[in-house]
């Protein structure tokens, strides 16, 4: 027997891939039997405990049975994949951090086929995995030779197109779709992929993975769904353009292995680091490498927990959802991620999250949430190269971007610009802006009725880090940190100067918005918070602070705390709060304020509630609150 010749069309109408390309074999003596000898006739194969069971060429067979200890391999330089009635179905890992599949102890009755596939092997970092995939697409088209076709129900399946095809996995680290340097089209696939995969940085186990500068892969009316540990959605990696429009993603937590040690290592991790304030093994979707691209229209893009939209590691990433719906099952998760030098966009989409809108990690990550005007969809069309056609552009609507965030807004444990405009509308349980220690530019234009409503009233929080970061235990890098909060007042460092805006610093300005909310920053070390005002009314507190989490030590099993503060406000040490009120704008001051610049343009005003009056004193010495005057030293705004 050989294996089956590539290219052509393949599938067409309601055929199976077996059905049309398979053809019927039972094991033969071809195979090497070691440790014993495996009993094979009339279309069965019966592999004994210690024994090995090497299947020479893809076989198909009525029944299977593996007894405990029984092992069946491929030869070298291949993989093999057991397909149940056109389910892949029985693969587990050997060990856990391994990157092997066995076919586990059972019996498998119905149209089982051992599938013998050239080798997949991609290599991340220190580790190889042995990739196995239902459809493997190159710059020729579809590669019989590395597919397991048998995989593949239904629909239609040519070199360039999928059409209406199920592909369904029930066995670990099987993908359904991997499309290396090509240009392909998925339309109406309906996935499933149920039991854990090994790394979402290399694709390991996920549902759809775009590969290579080469490829250009879209996704149209895909539903996809995966129950498993890392079992991502879709994965855009090494500078693959993948367009997700009109599809649903979904993907829910699986079990972890009882030895798996949490680690930020990221050939071995496969769950989030909880120092994010995160919990969960599995995100929808990761965007890797280098001049990646991925973007999402008029989809549907959920995580249990973790996180939807992610990007992790590389540079030129750019991560865009227009009139999509992404969010969070669970109580925690994220709606986008922002690491390294990514652009992340979002246009006219809901956004229902556990956590985080966007968790921006830096150090030069920039994000924009917008409007889908057509003026804008059309430049991403272009720019993205997403081959939308003017009559899908026509029949886009134009939305505005609505996040629901069940703890914060934004979160920056990194540097990072954002920019907020259009009729974006934030609301959040807490901060809008939780600042853990960051360099932020933050840019907020309401002249298109943008709006920010904190349930809790505090609209930017700074703080100092609070991720305790990875320990090294025995050369590895490994989630065990304990975050302790200080006991004592911060030192004074007298090079340090509160007075004047820096580079590094928390910054956020505000055009033609009305605010209501508070601005804190419990800065211990060196960072001021700096915000300017223009054509804006704020009605709040802006102080200098000292904060206090509601639980002295946060570990693991506390996570939730982070972030999650109290403040006490006081003079500035090392957190200067600065603040520009710029041409039209008024700050009523509802509370004692702490300041160390305030800048009043010639038509700006500084008031209080009405019926009370406010009152300033700097350095000790009460001033005239005076329109067109700049006051630096230690500021007292105080409201009686």
């Amino acid at each position: 027997m050989t294996l089956i010749t590539r290219r052509s069309i393949l599938i067409a109408g309601t055929a199976t891939a077996g059905a049309v390309l398979l053809p019927t074999a039972t094991a033969t003596a071809t195979a090497t039997v070691t440790a014993g000898a495996a009993k094979t006739s009339g279309g069965t194969l019966t592999v004994g405990s210690g024994e090995t069971y090497e299947v020479a060429v893809t076989t198909r067979l009525s029944r299977l049975t593996v007894a405990a200890g029984g092992t069946l391999v491929a030869p070298a330089g291949h993989a093999l994949t057991l397909t149940v009635d056109g389910v892949e179905t029985g693969q587990l890992l050997t060990a856990t951090g391994g990157t092997a599949t066995l076919i586990r102890a059972g019996a498998y009755r119905g149209d089982v086929v051992l599938t013998v596939a050239a080798a997949n092997d991609v290599t991340y970092e220190t580790l190889t995995f042995p990739f196995r995939q239902a459809v493997y697409v190159d710059a020729d088209g579809v590669d019989r030779d590395r597919s397991v076709l048998t995989a593949v129900l239904g629909g239609k399946l040519t070199d360039t197109l999928a059409r209406g095809v199920s592909i369904t996995s029930t066995g670990e680290c099987f993908d359904a779709v991997f499309v290396q340097d090509a240009v392909y089209t998925l339309e109406k696939p309906a996935i499933s992929l149920t039991g854990n995969g090994r790394c979402d940085f290399a694709g390991y186990g996920a549902a759809v993975v775009g590969d290579g500068s080469a490829t250009t892969l879209v996704v149209d009316g895909a539903r996809i769904s995966t129950k498993g540990v890392v079992r991502t959605g879709v994965i855009a990696n090494d500078g693959a353009n993948v367009v997700v429009k009109n599809s649903s993603v979904h993907t829910r937590n699986g079990v972890l292995p009882a030895d798996y040690q949490a680690t930020v290592e990221t050939p071995y991790m496969e769950s989030v680091p909880w120092m994010l304030g995160l919990d969960g093994n599995v995100r929808a979707t990761n965007l890797i490498g280098r001049n990646s691209k991925a973007t999402y229209l008029n989809s549907t893009v959920f995580s249990e927990t973790w996180g939807a939209l992610s990007v992790e590691g590389g540079s030129g990433l750019k991560l865009t959802a227009v009139n999509s719906h992404i969010g969070n099952t669970g109580e925690y998760g994220y709606g986008t991620y922002a690491i390294g030098d990514a652009t992340v966009r979002v246009l006219g989409s809901r956004f229902d999250v556990g956590s985080y809108a966007t968790v921006i990690a830096g150090p030069a990550a920039v994000v924009h949430y917008g409007d889908s005007t057509r003026a804008a969809v059309a430049a991403l069309n272009t720019e993205l190269e997403l081959g939308l056609t003017k009559a899908e552009l026509a029949a886009l609507p134009v939305r505005n971007t609505v996040v629901n965030s069940g703890r914060f807004g934004y979160m920056f444990f990194g540097a990072g610009t954002l920019t907020l405009d259009g009729g974006t509308v934030i609301n959040s349980e807490r901060a809008t802006f939780l600042n853990k220690g960051q360099q932020t530019a933050i840019t907020v234009d309401g002249s298109g009725g943008a709006r920010l409503d904190p349930r809790d009233g505090v609209i930017l929080q700074m703080i100092e880090l609070d991720d305790p970061g990875p320990v090294n235990v025995d050369g590895k890098m490994m989630n065990v940190g304990v975050y302790t909060e200080p006991t004592t007042d911060p030192a004074k460092n007298a090079s340090f100067d509160v007075t004047a805006a820096h580079s590094a610093d928390g910054a956020a300005a505000f055009t033609d918005i009305d605010l209501v909310g508070d601005f804190y920053n419990g800065m211990r070390n060196g960072k001021n918070m700096v915000l300017t005002f223009t054509g804006s009314t704020v009605k709040g507190v802006i102080s200098a602070t000292t904060t206090r989490h509601r639980v002295a030590s946060i570990d693991a099993s506390t996570f939730y705390e982070l972030g999650i503060v109290t403040n006490t406000v006081r003079p500035a040490v090392n957190n200067g709060a600065i603040v520009r009120l710029e041409s039209g704008s008024v700050w009523t001051v509802t509370g004692t304020s702490y300041l160390t610049a305030l800048t009043l343009a010639a038509d700006a005003a500084v008031r209080a509630p009405r019926g009370k009056a406010v009152t300033l004193t700097v350095d000790g010495t009460p001033t005239t609150l005076t329109p067109g005057t700049t006051c630096t030293g230690a500021l007292t705004l105080t409201v009686a």
